[in-house]
């Protein structure tokens, strides 16, 4: 081989050298590592701030990777249960309740447990239905703000409860005075009168009540029931003497001549002892 043969073959071995240390120099340079998981404590952070800043599905998001990878962390509990409160957020109702079960069982006698059956009543609470449709809803609703008041009568979550039962009280009188007066329309004089009895016997608190015992008075007079309608006007007319459902009341008694001079004319309560609701009432049912 010539030497100048030898020369360029020397200069393209050098080269090649060259070009393949280059290349190993330049892959490991642009090696991309793996990005480094955050802490505990930043992941709750960030999921905090994503409440704060209503990215409530981010939030859930970075409570969940918190739990995934630091199951025995001191922040895995308070994130177990914000994520129940991200999700309520969303109104995602039904992971709302999964998650806080979770919690629940885990932590049942947690400092937050309160709260956590308070969130969980909520959300029962926020799918209550229109009167129209079914209230199994209201039902579940009741159930659940009722052991929050029954496992924690003393706070402030309990107080709010037993408002909340109240208007899911009312709310179930209501579908009660809807059917009734849809058989009442019908002429199903027997199936109304259990509704609005119904009405009048289970939720006396509700302010349902006049109106219900109003329709009595109407079906009785409808099945010629003349003493049982006097009976009910007069304990509408005790009960709510300045009510526009006792003046209905008290005008279809006179029409039908059942007022006497002794029925109490609407808004003048009549002079009956105490007592006199509950004993009439078991004397017309």
């Amino acid at each position: 081989m010539s030497g100048t043969l030898r020369t360029a073959s020397r200069v393209m071995i050098a080269g090649s050298v060259l070009v393949l240390g280059g290349c190993s120099y330049f892959s490991n340079k642009d090696k991309m590592e793996a990005p480094k998981l955050a802490s505990a404590e930043s992941l709750y952070n960030y999921g905090v701030d994503a409440l704060h800043s209503q990215r409530y599905v981010l939030a859930s998001g970075e409570f969940e990777l918190l739990q995934q990878n630091y199951p025995y962390s001191g922040y895995t509990a308070n994130a177990e249960l914000m994520e129940g409160y991200a999700y309520y957020l969303q109104g995602e109702y039904a992971l709302s309740v999964q998650q806080l079960d979770r919690y629940l069982e885990l932590h049942p006698t947690s400092p937050d447990a309160a709260y956590a059956f308070y969130l969980r009543a909520l959300c029962y609470y926020e799918q209550i239905a229109d009167v129209q449709r079914d209230q199994q809803g209201t039902i579940e609703a009741m159930d659940a703000l009722e052991e929050v008041v029954t496992r924690f009568p003393q706070t402030d979550y309990a107080r709010d409860a037993r408002l909340k039962i109240d208007l899911c009280r009312d709310h179930l009188a209501g579908k009660e005075m809807l059917v009734g007066r849809y058989y009442q329309q019908q002429r199903n004089y027997e199936a109304s009168m259990n509704r609005y009895q119904r009405v009048v016997q289970d939720f006396q608190t509700t302010n349902h009540v006049p109106e219900a015992l109003e329709r009595l008075v109407e079906v009785y007079l409808s099945l010629g029931l003349g003493d049982e309608a006097r009976r009910t006007a007069s304990i509408l007319g005790y009960n709510y003497p300045d009510s526009k459902w006792y003046r209905y009341a008290y005008t279809n008694l006179k029409e039908y001549h059942l007022a006497s001079n002794d029925t109490p004319k609407p808004g003048k309560k009549a002079g009956t002892e105490p007592g006199f609701f509950g004993r009439m009432w078991h004397s017309i049912f």
